[in-house]
């Protein structure tokens, strides 16, 4: 078909999409979006909406789908979801005033990361776009949420230590420029990020030409004065990115976008996405879900706000002990006042999502609904004020100074929009009667209009006789009066005929044509008067933005800190001593989940003792599903959530900040990456040693378990040796492993300390004690675990069976581990003490190698037997 063939309409739809050809367009067509060709293919599948056509059956036809306008929102998540963007196309004029087509533009764009309707977003979480730079070696990094308005920066001369920092902000798109492509640190950031949305952008998008203009468009000069833009010049070209594509894509309303502030890399407990992964902190291993996380025990916030809060302090947990403390202290005094945050729980339930509805605002987004809940939430403000104004810790007493309860805005908002508005702001009955003279005449007349039409009815009945008659309307003719034919004979002179139906006549009269023309008018003017008056007050509002997103941050951190104190009561959690030493002494540690799961009675409550010295390296054995992995689990998790600023499971707890958690806690087959388990544990591995400091706290599971035993055993072995003996290293580690033959490393490394799981035997079976006792065991009872999980017991004799055959060789002739050989005196090198793993010869065995029996009489063999025999019992 060709384009002069085409309507009007279908030639301003293909000049859109000619100029967003990235997006499916939703083009406003009345009351409806619909989209064409093929956008309404793709459309129609992944929305599961009826494909039809227009000019059905024709050589022309156009493919066509569509749906209400008011439920656009909930279609485009659907389609942000599956990767892609939305572009909405409005009708910019009124098509009762548009000479030929109606005028439509682009208005917003929508992309995975610039979503702002709430529906669409996951409450307690924020929704990052980011955008990345480099130059002159180095890499610069902004990154947004434009629906509560927070915006970071950052630079880094390190790409690995950059990507470290930030991957627990899971950005939901990415923009970038085609150099990196091919840089490694990229590629290493973007694997395992299948849901997030990249886009490689054309360089003029990173040009910092006019950067200091750009930035002046969004930010006060005091704020731009702080961060040296000439300095780190792939900072602001990230940021000038990231700027011009939200810009371009939401056209204007970005008066929430106001603050920039700089990410301090090192700044914070840095944990990279395997840590987080492996300590369960948002979702759980097994099955991705919330339920089993420790951000689900600790969030008890009541807020969207405080949710996205504790959030980010869980991801980002503190190394500075001041502001640790001053946490903990507003912990302290609110778990301590019981009664007061009961009601502050209370009064903060109130409070509905302002950070994300002042963004609205901001954007001429929000609606009348939205105002209203604004509204509320405002007026919740002067009693948790009043509640926290004498509280002596330092934090509450900043956030009762932030706290503005804009009485302004209240009254704007009271005196200006009805209580329970309509969704929609184009079809009136949103504004209060009193607050605008104009639009108080015009729901007058209309009033007035249709209260005489509805007495007409029964006025015209009287009149003429006619008891069947009827007043009505519809939206092509208006008002009328029906009479069925059967009474046409009495229809008065004064009736002029409007419209003929099979059974009936329709008509109008002076009177009635009057008042329509009234009521009609009024009804136009009334809801042109409301939706201008509407905007006026939205505006007003939005200008308030930086207030109402002050008071939003500060409610935010009140309702975290509630959150925690929370928790700490239920759960009778202690408050930790933090300090810049380097021990960690914590007595009868919990695990927060583990404890509240509750499988198997009472949860077992242990110890432990570590610091830079004699007790940094510490060998957990024991047999599998007695507790190793929980209870290294459980210390770093105490020090997180001390470092967080939150009371820990524990009877006491003395924290020597840490600045980095490391893990290796099983491993998962990453086939699709052409990764085996054992190479992604290697990978894990390779990363700590690298990157641990002697302030780090380091996890092992079972390292070197993906592959051979005597492969594996010599790769923990080695490891352990290079994470005690490394200078400037020698972390803090707690190393979980079924190699009991490790425990030999006490012996010959001062560091290092051993530690079991405390199992009783019963006849064949055992019971876990859950215990850690000092001193390692050489007993792994996997056969006992497998009568356990109910292997059957032919597989269990058998496996005894075999088990007593291999320990034979499994000693040397002293009764001593093959692998512990040697004297302990010799073993002080690295090289010395790759002969622990040789097996020495017994000498019959050599013996027998160097035997000729063709040479030998039978008496010489038992003779030789003989010998052999008192050799072996020698």
């Amino acid at each position: 078909m060709g384009i002069k063939n085409l309507t009007p309409a279908m030639r301003q739809y293909l000049e859109v999409k000619e100029r967003h050809k990235d997006c499916i367009i939703f083009f406003r067509m009345g009351d409806f979006y619909e989209m064409f060709f093929e956008d309404a293919v793709t459309a129609s599948k992944v929305l599961e909406i009826t494909l039809t056509s227009r000019n059905k059956g024709k050589e022309d036809s156009i493919p066509l789908c569509g749906f209400p306008y008011h439920a656009a929102s909930s279609y485009i998540a659907k389609l942000i979801d599956r990767g892609f963007k939305v572009a909405i196309c409005e009708q910019v004029e009124d098509p009762k005033e548009a000479k030929g087509i109606v005028k439509r533009e682009v208005v917003r764009i929508v992309t995975p990361g610039l979503v702002v309707e709430s529906s669409n977003l996951e409450a307690k979480a924020n929704n990052f776009l980011a955008g990345f730079a480099v130059s002159d070696g180095s890499v610069g990094l902004a990154f947004i949420d434009i629906s509560t308005g927070e915006f970071w920066v950052t630079e880094s001369d390190d790409g690995e230590l950059l990507i470290n920092e930030i991957s627990g902000l899971d950005f939901r798109e990415v923009i970038a420029g085609e150099e990196l492509r091919g840089r490694e640190f990229f590629r290493a950031f973007m694997r395992g990020k299948d849901g997030c949305m990249i886009d490689y952008l054309p360089p003029e998008y990173f040009s910092c030409d006019d950067g200091q203009a750009l930035f002046g468009e969004y930010f006060h000069r005091d704020q731009l004065e702080g961060i040296d833009f000439d300095t780190h010049r792939a900072m602001s070209q990230a940021a000038c990115a990231v700027l011009r594509y939200v810009r371009e894509t939401q056209k204007e309303g970005l008066g929430h976008i106001n603050e920039i502030r700089w990410y301090p890399l090192k700044g914070y407990l840095l944990m990279d996405d395997t840590a987080r992964r492996n300590l369960e902190l948002f979702t759980t291993i097994q099955e991705n879900r919330k339920a089993g996380s420790l951000f689900h025990v600790l969030d008890k916030t009541v807020t969207s706000m405080g949710g996205r809060r504790l959030r980010w302090w869980l991801t980002y947990p503190l190394i500075d002990t001041g502001k640790i403390r001053d946490r903990l202290i507003a912990v302290a005094e609110t778990k301590d006042k019981h009664h007061e945050r009961e009601t502050l729980r209370s009064l903060l339930a109130g409070v509905y999502d302002m950070e994300r509805l002042g963004s609205r605002v901001s954007m001429g987004l929000a609606n009348a609904r939205d105002l209203i809940s604004l509204k509320h939430s405002l007026q919740s403000i002067p009693a948790i004020s009043e509640e926290i104004s004498h509280w002596d810790a330092p934090l509450i007493a900043h956030i009762h100074a932030s706290l503005d309860g804009l009485p302004d805005v209240v009254d704007l908002l009271d005196g200006a929009i009805v209580e329970d508005p309509p969704m929609t702001i184009r079809e009136g009955y949103m504004m209060k009667g009193g607050f605008d003279a104009e639009l108080d005449e015009l729901i007058l007349a209309s009033t007035d209009g249709k209260r005489w039409i509805a007495s007409l009815e029964e006025e015209e009945k009287k009149r003429t006789g006619i008891q069947t008659l009827k007043v009505g309307f519809n939206n092509i003719f208006g008002y009328y009066i029906e009479v069925t034919k059967a009474n046409s004979h009495l229809v008065p002179d004064g009736y002029v005929r409007k419209q003929t139906l099979v059974n009936a006549e329709r008509y109008i009269n002076e009177d009635l044509k009057h008042y329509e023309s009234l009521v009609l008018n009024a009804e136009e003017r009334r809801k042109k008067r409301e939706y201008d008056l509407f905007i006026d007050v939205r505006d007003s509002v939005g200008r308030e933005i930086r207030r109402i997103q002050q008071t939003a941050s500060a409610l935010a951190d009140l309702d975290a800190l509630v959150s925690l104190a929370e928790v700490a009561e239920r759960n009778n959690y202690c408050c930790p001593r933090v300090s810049d030493d380097d021990a960690i002494s914590i007595t009868d540690g919990r695990h927060p989940v583990v404890e509240g799961i509750n499988l198997d009675g009472v949860f077992v409550p242990n110890d432990t003792s570590m610091d830079c010295e004699g007790n940094r390296f510490l060998i957990i054995t024991g047999p599998n599903m007695a507790g190793k992995s929980t209870y290294i689990r459980q210390v770093a998790i105490i020090v997180l959530m001390a470092q967080m600023g939150s009371f820990v499971p524990a009877g006491r707890a003395d924290i020597g900040i840490v600045d980095k958690i490391f893990t290796r806690v099983g491993a998962s087959d990453s086939l699709a990456r052409g990764q085996s388990t054992f190479m992604v544990e290697m990978t894990e591995v390779a990363t700590i040693l690298r990157n641990a400091t002697k302030r780090s706290l380091i996890l092992l599971d079972e390292v070197g378990r993906g592959t051979s035993t005597f492969d594996g055993l010599s790769i923990a072995w080695a490891v352990a040796e290079y994470i005690h003996d490394s200078e400037g290293l020698g972390a803090r580690t707690l190393f979980a492993t079924h190699y009991h033959e490790l425990i030999d490393l006490a012996r010959t490394r001062e560091g290092v300390r051993n530690f079991s799981i405390a199992v009783k035997e019963w006849g064949e079976d055992i019971i876990f004690l859950r215990k850690i006792i000092e001193g390692g065991t050489n007993r792994s009872y996997g056969i006992q675990v497998a009568r356990l999980a109910g292997v059957p017991d032919p597989v269990i004799s058998r496996a005894k069976e075999v088990l007593r055959n291999l320990e034979q060789d499994e000693l040397d002739e002293r009764g001593i581990p093959r692998i512990a050989g040697g004297k302990v005196s010799d073993r002080k090198s690295a090289m010395e003490q790759l002969s622990l793993f040789a097996r020495e010869e017994h000498p019959v065995v050599s013996e027998i190698r160097d035997l000729d029996p063709h040479t030998m009489t039978p008496i010489d063999a038992l003779n030789k037997i003989d010998e052999w025999k008192k050799k072996i019992k020698g």
